[in-house]
């Protein structure tokens, strides 16, 4: 029975990353483009605005994604050993 509870925990844990890894795509584009739409609805910026606002948004998308994905593999990494430890298996 813990087996199984332990599965579910590391299903879950793996849903939430990628459900943090959706929202950290999506979260810099659409704050880049509203702040283009108020550009120009409110000071009168051209159109042309949106341009530079979608590829400064995927810029950041991007650079989230990677620190998302940097701390995940972080996390995951096995822990190394020092190379002096003496093992079980190990005496010399």
């Amino acid at each position: 029975m813990i087996k199984k509870t332990t599965d579910f925990s590391k299903l879950m844990t793996q849903f939430a990353m990628v459900g943090q890894l959706g929202l950290s795509l999506v979260t810099p584009l659409l704050v880049c483009i509203f702040a283009c739409y108020m550009l120009t609805t409110k000071l009168g910026w051209p159109g042309w605005i949106y341009i530079i606002g979608f590829f400064f948004g995927l810029g950041g998308s991007m650079m989230t994604a990677y620190k998302v994905y940097l701390e995940i593999t972080k996390k995951n990494k096995p822990k190394k050993r020092p190379e002096n430890e003496v093992y079980f298996n190990k005496h010399i």
